[in-house]
Order: structure tokens, then C-alpha cells, then sequence
């Protein structure tokens, strides 16, 4: 499935005057989160346990989330030399586990489990897209394109795969349309918040609220409106919706304007 490796990345063009300070820390956090690709395929192959062919593109798309991570670590490692990527690692890893117990979806169905696969691709393929359209460094630029371009290929693999469950297990469009909704909710859950605190020190004690507070004043910051018209039309195509049209752009200007005035709420609170 891949195309690249870390040898296909100029190293040597790093620009240390080109990074800024208020994604270095986003990029720290990103290179935990994507270490999690591992046990994230291990939760799947317990889900799909008797589907032979998507567990094995489930491992190789782990293996890809790996090498983001390498990718990103490294890439955070030149621009802050005081930055340990596997220590970082290790501290997310003690304070946030994926169920690697479980043997049915926490979606209610293997249906509704590849609809929020699909969503959470659809955010890291846009969030990747706005970040290597954000940053004047160019490897950073570089890997991040690398990776925008692999999570839209894993959000064709586990649409695709959903296709041919739907067929099976018939979720409707108010199945498909509750998942999406329950897991574009948890976007702002632990495991980004963690992610943050783990990569990027500061207090002794984990405050949840805190580190919500510290990556969304900065994330939010990256995107820009087609990046959330992008994304709207791959969630609308997950949910079962026209991905086009009225709804996808109605729905678009609201996320727009939601998130901005989040942005807005965000940086106030950290200026506080």
C-alpha cells in the first residue's frame, strides 16, 4: 500500500529557522498518536476476526501509522533536540490503552465500526492537508503531504471494506448517520488531550481540561475553510449522505463558523 519510506525524505533540507513554535508541539503530540497503529489493528483483528483479507490490510495500514510516527518523531527530534520521541511514547502509552480485550465493535456493529474508521481518516487526511499547507518548513511540508496522501488511501481501504458490510448487515442511514455523529463527538477526547500532555511535558499531573485547551487553540488555528469542505463531503459520503450538493454545503458553513468561534473561544481561555 505504501509508496514512500523515511529514505524518500530530504532530511537534509531541515530548516531549523522555518519551524514554529506553535506547531512543534501539535507535531509532538501527532507522532504519539500515530505510534498507536499497532494496537489499534490488534482491537480491529479481534473485530473481524474471520475476515483474513482486511485483517492483513488492517496490519499493513498499522504498519504505515508506525512509520508516521517514525516520520513525525524524527522530524520533531531536529527541531527540538530536547524532545525524546520513545520516552514520549512511553508516557502516552502507561496513561491511554486501546481495548486490545474486546471482541465486538463498540459501534454495535462491524458496519458501524468501518463508518468511524472513516471518520477518523477523514480527519487526519484533512488535518495533515492544513498542516503541510501551515508550515514553511519543508521536510515537515514534505512528510506531512506524505501522510495526508496515505490516510485519504486508508479512508478509501476501510470505505470500501464498509460497502461490502453493508451488504450483510444492513445498517441504515440512521445507523450509519448516529456512529458518525457519536464519533465526530469524541474528536476532542482523551487520546488527543493525552497525546498533547505526554509529548509535551509541562505540569507534573495530567489536566485533561488543560491539555484540551493548550492543542485545540493551536489546531484549530491550521485549518482553513476548504479544508473543512473537504472534509464535510467525505463524512457526509461515510454517514450515506450525497457528499455534494445543499446539505454539504450548508453543513460546511456551520462547521465553519463552528469552529472558528471555538478557535475564538480557545484562544481567550489560553490568554486568560
Amino acid at each position: 500500500m505504501g509508496s514512500w519510506t523515511l529514505d524518500d525524505i530530504a532530511w537534509n533540507e531541515f530548516d531549523r529557522d522555518r519551524v514554529d513554535p506553535d506547531l512543534l508541539p501539535l507535531i509532538k503530540a501527532a507522532s504519539v498518536v500515530e505510534g498507536n497503529g499497532a494496537d489499534y489493528a490488534r482491537y480491529l483483528c479481534n473485530i473481524f476476526h474471520d475476515d483474513p483479507v482486511f485483517c492483513d490490510l488492517a496490519r499493513i495500514w498499522a504498519s504505515e501509522e508506525i512509520q508516521h510516527a517514525k516520520a513525525l518523531g524524527r522530524w520533531a527530534e531536529l527541531a527540538d533536540p530536547d524532545f525524546d520521541h520513545d520516552a514520549a511514547c512511553a508516557r502516552f502509552s502507561d496513561g491511554f490503552r486501546v481495548d486490545l480485550t474486546a471482541k465486538e465493535s463498540v459501534r454495535g456493529s462491524r458496519s458501524g465500526e468501518l463508518v468511524a474508521r472513516c471518520i477518523v481518516e477523514t480527519g487526519t487526511s484533512t488535518y495533515y492537508t492544513a498542516l503541510s499547507e501551515a508550515t514553511r518548513e519543508p521536510v515537515l511540508a514534505s512528510i506531512c503531504c506524505h501522510i495526508a496522501a496515505d490516510e485519504f488511501r486508508h479512508y478509501k481501504l476501510f470505505y470500501t471494506t464498509l460497502k461490502r458490510y453493508l451488504t450483510v448487515e444492513g445498517l441504515g442511514r440512521w445507523g450509519r448517520l448516529r456512529v458518525t455523529w457519536s464519533r465526530l463527538a469524541e474528536s476532542e477526547d482523551d487520546e488527543l488531550a493525552y497525546s498533547y500532555y505526554a509529548a509535551n511535558g509541562g505540569a507534573s499531573h495530567y489536566d485533561r481540561h488543560q491539555a484540551k485547551r493548550a492543542y485545540a487553540a493551536r489546531a484549530y488555528a491550521v485549518f482553513r475553510r476548504h479544508h473543512i469542505e473537504r472534509g464535510i463531503s467525505m463524512v457526509l459520503k461515510a454517514a450515506g449522505l450525497p457528499p455534494q450538493g445543499r446539505v454539504s454545503r450548508v453543513t460546511s458553513q456551520l462547521a465553519w463558523w463552528g469552529m472558528q468561534a471555538r478557535l475564538g473561544t480557545q484562544l481567550s481561555r489560553r490568554q486568560a
